[in-house]
């Protein structure tokens, strides 16, 4: 669940931080976008394990079942937030060659 949170938030601190900085420019928080990406994978991969421990173990642990779902949520939504800042750098990117070709 902790990486899953982990990846949730460093698009968004990325880019809170850049306002307090006069070197990095809301361009440079894109370069967390791997990182928030790996921390989703990681959720995701640890939520699987989770689940799996949980359907061989002899306990009833409904708990850890909430926590691997609630990890796995959270990195699935990772994982969109990257994409989406992948896609938003992308547009960027295509919209500042076309405005440079005129």
């Amino acid at each position: 669940m902790l990486a899953g949170i982990g990846s949730v938030l460093t698009l968004p601190i990325a880019v809170y931080l850049t306002r307090f900085s006069d070197r990095y420019d809301l361009l440079h928080a894109g370069f967390v976008i791997p990182l928030g990406a790996g921390l989703g994978l990681v959720a995701l991969a640890l939520a699987r394990g989770a689940r799996r421990r949980s359907a061989v173990s002899l306990a009833a642990d409904r708990d850890g079942r909430r926590i691997s779902s609630a990890g796995r949520v959270l990195g699935v939504v990772g994982l969109c937030m990257a994409a989406s800042a992948v896609v938003a750098l992308g547009v960027y990117g295509l919209l500042e060659y076309v405005g440079s070709r005129e």
